[in-house]
């Protein structure tokens, strides 16, 4: 059974998948690291193609690594769930848990990364804004909900292992 990590942009999916991985000797698959392989940057996606075209490239990412991998710890981009249709390929093969966020936590860590495209202008408002919108679909599609503000990496990975699996 994969462990698939959901919540939104800073939340720390692609560093608990690292140490879960660690920990318990498991294959990281990172959705955003597979796009920008096969596709390029994010960024230049959304730029040249728009935020449409990415989510759909995002959903042939979701359906393969879900029927390729069995026995993993897979990261997602921020708004993979918001498509019913990936969380359903997600959910056939694996848990899906929410790491939850204060928005504060993750100002601070995105402050001066200017590579998320949905984060332009007012980082406040719109760490803010998506979140408002993002939380509650986190939360319904999400087997498992960990607040993430003071725990380590190796907590909440730790947390999974003995709570979910």
């Amino acid at each position: 059974m994969n462990v698939i990590l959901c919540g939104m942009m800073g939340c720390g999916k692609t560093a608990v998948a690292k140490a879960y991985s660690e920990l318990y000797g498991v294959k990281v698959v990172d959705t955003d690291a597979i796009i920008e392989r096969r596709y390029g940057k994010i960024s230049d996606i959304f730029k040249k193609d728009g935020e449409q075209t990415f989510r759909s490239i995002e959903t042939i990412i979701c359906i393969q690594v879900s029927k390729e991998n069995s026995n993993a710890v897979i990261s997602l981009g921020g708004g993979c769930v918001l498509r019913s249709k990936n969380v359903e390929a997600l959910k056939k093969s694996g848990k899906i848990i929410y790491l939850r966020t204060k928005p504060q936590t993750i100002i601070n860590r995105l402050r001066g990364d200017a590579s998320r495209p949905l984060l332009q202008g007012n980082l406040e408002e719109r760490v803010n804004d998506i979140l408002s919108q993002r939380a509650h679909i986190y939360e319904e599609v999400a087997d498992y909900v960990i607040d993430t503000d003071e725990l380590t990496c190796e907590q909440i990975a730790t947390e999974i292992r003995n709570n979910i699996l």
